[in-house]
């Protein structure tokens, strides 16, 4: 038994640094717990070794060895330096009978952030209608994040959008060659796309814009870590007075007694502090809630972003092969679909220009057996982009959680009839913006995600101003209780579309700056 006067956060994701830096901030003391997982040595020289050359040093052979590991990884799995440590085996937390979903947990120092493509947008109050706080309660908790957490990008047509975080100022990642091209069509367009009801930008991503190398490495794991991971901010608050980390813990339950909360973990542990704060990510926190509370015969429902990938050719060339020279494989461009006649809601989605998945998957697909036409599918390839279409929660599937005799989840997936309607006027509504572009969109092939593949989930536990059974308040805490407040996606009232991670943080870090 360790009995503490800290306050114990559970996670050590991006909504568990954010709630850990403003209670450090406030002067308390913070113990964060998470299971530890980190890539392994071997593989973090391996990668050591290409940051201490410039990329026009490294050799075919290193970067094919660097890249082989993501290119192969099994479905299901996705990799980063080659290592699986961040992403757990869904059988960790997901029991037998349960139903196919794509959402996993990690318990990795820094969370699902290992794995992220770093897309940031704060939301707009359009899509958090009827919720308890508002676009504008978040603005200064954005402003707060990013003080720790690089935003890169420009100031263009996504700011009337998105009012709550400027980007004034900010340093821009620069595009590779497709992108660029792509992003001075739009802005030449912005009347014709106006009236498709279609705002586009460039890309926001939480990258340090100022030092990165355009190595193009993005996907398998920046050698030099410039890409934000969540890791990142752990090594800095271990530096600061009252913080505390400790790796290897999984929570089991957790109570509330009459001067805090214990905590209860794998392998007969328990920890005593002053409050609880839950970012282990939305299926470990169903796990735990459901393990600790009253929910565990209803159960909790999770709400999902479903989303597609639509590919788009190119219909000219480019004046430089896009796979050759510096570049980013991080998405490039956002797209904004504002438009009644299609959804209420704001829908999202992101441009990727050519990354090596795109030839890979390709030859995997339609090309295993026709080695002589490996070359035709590489040159293809290098006309591909690929729009990434996420829908709010609202015309997405919901997946219902309940806690299994052995204590893992069952999960039972409750498909939505509005989906694929939304999804086909979505497609056509984006199709038609890009084609002004000079990309002709290809229908035939658009991939739709399972469910929880899109990684945008939560609203089990939704905030409301007067919470009952299921529900939590203004500060995350679960009805009925007052020490135990849950900090990430699992505190939505909805999930919009518009990327995830960074309103979380914010969100978490409100609370965390407001609790008595």
């Amino acid at each position: 038994m360790s009995d503490t006067d800290a306050d114990i956060v559970i996670g050590s994701g991006p909504a568990g640094v954010s709630a850990a830096g403003a209670l450090l901030a406030r002067g308390r003391r913070v113990l964060m717990i998470d299971g530890g997982a980190s890539p392994e040595a071997p593989l973090l020289r391996r990668r050591d070794a290409l940051a201490a050359r410039p990329p026009e040093a490294w050799s075919a052979a290193e970067i094919a060895a660097y890249q082989r590991p993501q290119l192969d990884a099994p479905a299901g799995r996705i990799r980063r330096f080659g290592s699986d440590f961040a992403l757990a085996p869904a059988e960790t937390v997901l029991g037998r009978g349960a139903d196919e979903i794509a959402l996993r947990s990690s318990r990795a120092v820094g969370g699902l952030s290992n794995l992220w493509g770093a897309a940031v947008l704060p939301w707009r109050q359009q899509d958090m209608r009827g919720w308890p706080v508002s676009a504008e309660d978040l603005a200064p908790h954005y402003a707060a994040v990013a003080r720790f957490m690089p935003v890169a990008g420009r100031a263009d047509a996504l700011e009337a959008l998105f009012p709550a975080f400027a980007m004034q100022g900010r340093a821009e990642l620069a595009p590779g060659p497709q992108a660029g091209a792509l992003l001075e069509a739009m802005n030449r367009r912005q009347a014709a796309l106006g009236v498709l009801g279609i705002v586009a930008g460039a890309a926001r991503v939480a990258v340090d814009a100022a030092r990165c190398r355009a190595c193009g490495m993005c996907l398998h794991g920046c050698p030099w870590g410039l890409i934000w991971s969540a890791a990142q901010r752990v090594r800095e608050l271990r530096e600061c007075a009252g913080f505390s980390h400790q790796g290897g813990r999984v929570a089991l339950c957790f109570s509330e007694t009459p001067a805090g909360v214990e905590l209860r973990l794998a392998g007969g542990g328990l920890l005593r502090g002053r409050r609880l704060f839950i970012a282990a990510g939305v299926l470990e926190t169903a796990r735990l809630l459901l393990a600790s509370r009253p929910e565990r015969d209803a159960g909790l429902v999770l709400h999902d972003s479903q989303h597609a990938l639509l590919p788009l050719l190119q219909r000219r060339g480019n004046r430089r092969r896009p796979d050759r020279g510096p570049r980013t494989t991080l998405p490039q461009l956002f797209l904004e679909l504002d438009s009644a006649d299609v959804s209420p809601f704001t829908v999202h989605s992101q441009i990727y220009a050519w990354n090596e998945f795109f030839a890979h998957d390709m030859v995997r697909n339609f090309g295993r057996s026709l080695a002589a036409s490996r070359p035709l599918f590489a040159a293809l390839a290098r006309r591909l982009v690929v729009a990434q279409i996420f829908l709010h929660s609202e015309h997405s599937a919901r997946i219902g959680l309940r806690l299994a005799a052995d204590g893992r989840l069952t999960a039972t997936v409750q498909r939505n009839p509005a989906t694929g309607a939304v999804m086909r006027a979505a497609q056509r509504r984006i199709a038609r913006a890009l084609s002004l572009a000079g990309l002709s969109a290809l229908g035939f092939a658009r991939r739709d995600g399972a469910p929880g593949s899109s990684f945008h989930a939560g609203a089990s536990l939704p905030m409301a101003s007067r919470p009952r059974d299921g529900q939590s308040d203004l500060l995350g805490r679960p009805h009925g209780l007052t020490r135990v407040h849950v900090v990430d996606a699992s505190v939505l009232p909805a999930i919009p579309a518009t990327t995830i991670t960074f309103p979380v943080m914010a969100n978490a870090h409100r609370i965390a700056s407001s609790i008595p």
